[in-house]
């Protein structure tokens, strides 16, 4: 155990007063579902390009991302989420850019966006059940079809537009 998880184990309700809190947090998650999403921007900066995704159940172009599951972190599942839709991995931590409300998903969806400069990809990703295309795109050549939503990330990130707290 470390001095971290020592001054956590110290504050940690016990008793009633813990089983009330897990009673709440379990009332809220009732009352108040969230969900919790990720998306990369995985840019290559030697070819000034952005890996984009097409799925085979919704239109456009997009970033790769998805739904933060159970017990992870944003982290966790950026990586799980770019190894399954791009065969990228990480090598240096990524950047958190900016969090935004996905009103368009439901009342309740928000979405990390992270910057990621530092990675590999072992193969080019192949269409699949969920990926019909994927691939490396110029940033001055995006292309036909990409969604709103990438393209508001993209100027935002890439030429200076104010950050949306909207997905």
């Amino acid at each position: 155990m470390n001095a971290g998880s020592d001054s956590e184990e110290a504050l940690r309700q016990t008793g009633w007063p813990g089983l009330r809190a897990r009673l709440f947090h379990f009332y809220f998650l009732l009352r108040r579902p969230m969900t919790l999403g990720v998306r990369g921007l995985v840019y290559d900066r030697a070819s000034n390009s952005v890996f984009l995704i097409r799925h085979t159940y919704v239109p456009g172009w997009q970033l790769p991302g998805g739904g933060v599951e159970p017990d992870e972190t944003l982290e966790d599942a950026l990586a799980r989420e770019l190894a399954e839709e791009g065969n990228i991995a990480l090598t240096a931590p990524p950047v958190l850019r900016s969090m935004h409300f996905n009103r368009r998903s439901s009342k309740r969806d928000h979405v990390g966006l992270y910057l990621i400069e530092a990675f590999s990809q072992t193969a080019p990703k192949r269409p699949d059940h969920e990926i019909a295309e994927a691939g490396f795109f110029p940033l001055d050549h995006l292309p036909e079809g990409t969604t709103p939503a990438t393209l508001r990330r993209i100027a935002e990130v890439f030429g200076g537009e104010s950050m949306s707290p909207y997905w």
